[in-house]
């Protein structure tokens, strides 16, 4: 007997961009599914996700429409992925603001400041924070201990120059416009008084970059969070949330099943 519902499936990769679509998924309160994979000690991931989608790429997300004969539609990337389930499983929750104001539908202008805010945010944490923070970590590289002991000092050396002549100054620009924001949103969140998917989608480039501010150049007294005491107040809200706790117990059991260290 078909079901009278959409069939979500999560393809969880570990140590991925993954954590920000199952909390997700638990804002939402849809039933969904989990399958997952083990990068190569290569550390890239497994071919056999290109068989899911040609880039092979976590997270992906699967949507089975209601029906006998219903193909699945195959979600990537995570800010088309975050919007998709937004518009389609987030009317009960708080997950997407409303688009219109009243007796605008449909018109320029039309839209709610929160809807703006959204719709924005998607895009700014794809298209130019997270960019920011994977050159960061493709940088740190060259300070790892990959790197061969005799020439580290030098690739070190380049490092630090790249992340405090480039890369501290764009992200601390980034930093200050989350933290505008959050002084103008009129609410606790980035959009307003409410949590949405923008929120969710940013935790978990920000919570990551959070506590490591201070190795990627100098800042003045009091650090990062004497620069951004709203954002980083913000930040842990996030980790307060019920979904995120619940999004982070289930991430330790997947770890643990795939023998992996949380």
């Amino acid at each position: 007997m078909a079901s009278d519902k959409a069939q979500v499936k999560l393809y969880w990769l570990e140590k991925s961009r993954a954590q920000n679509i199952l909390w997700l998924l638990e804002e939402l309160k849809i039933d969904y599914e989990i399958e997952t994979f083990r990068r190569g000690s290569d550390m890239l991931a497994p071919s056999e996700l290109k068989k899911i989608h040609p880039l092979g790429k976590s997270p992906l997300v699967s949507v089975t429409p209601p029906g006998p004969s219903s193909e699945p539609i195959i979600l990537a990337e995570s800010g088309f992925i975050t919007q998709y389930l937004s518009e389609h499983f987030g009317h009960e929750t708080t997950m997407m603001p409303k688009r219109w104001k009243e007796g605008q539908e449909g018109k320029v202008g039309g839209e709610t400041e929160e809807w703006m805010r959204w719709q924005y945010l998607l895009h700014f944490v794809e298209g130019t924070f997270m960019s920011t923070l994977i050159i960061a970590v493709v940088v740190g590289m060259l300070k790892s201990n990959k790197i061969p002991f005799f020439l580290r000092p030098i690739t070190s050396m380049v490092a630090n120059q790249i992340l405090s002549s480039f890369i501290l100054p764009n992200l601390k620009g980034q930093l200050g416009f989350l933290e505008k924001q959050l002084e103008t949103s009129s609410g606790d969140y980035l959009c307003g008084k409410n949590l949405t998917s923008a929120d969710v989608l940013l935790s978990f480039g920000l919570l990551s970059v959070r506590d490591r501010l201070e190795e990627y150049g100098s800042w003045p007294a009091g650090g990062p969070q004497g620069v951004y005491p709203k954002l980083f107040a913000y930040s842990t809200r996030l980790e307060s949330q019920p979904g995120y706790k619940k999004s982070v117990e289930k991430i330790k059991e997947i770890d643990s099943s795939l023998g992996i260290e949380f």
